[in-house]
């Protein structure tokens, strides 16, 4: 709380901070293996949209192997073809993360 009795707002996360936080985010997308995916939520669970605002502004990471928790693909035909091209299990319009999903801890 504020002097004025105002909820105080969240502090903003040191510059530094949301690099290296943004850092962690590309290390993490780039280490997944040909024919295996992430999700968003397994390359940071405290800020998956963060995850997709950095795919969305860095081209030269493997973007299609980063799909949503519940193995829906995000980016249509184009990441499809991308995942089937690398051997990614599918179930249905969705990637089956049971065989693809890469464990959270590698």
């Amino acid at each position: 709380m504020t002097r004025s009795g105002r909820p105080s707002r969240p502090r903003r996360a040191h510059p530094t901070d949301r690099d290296s936080r943004a850092e962690r985010v590309i290390e993490r997308v780039r280490a997944i293996p040909e024919g295996y995916v992430r999700t968003y939520g397994d390359i940071d669970g405290s800020a998956p949209r963060l995850v997709g605002r950095i795919l969305a502004t860095n081209h030269d990471l493997p973007w299609h192997r980063v799909v949503r928790a519940d193995g829906t693909i995000p980016q249509g035909q184009t990441q499809r073809e991308l995942l089937l091209a690398e051997g990614v299990p599918m179930h249905g319009d969705r990637v089956d993360l049971n065989q693809a999903r890469l464990p959270v801890e590698l």
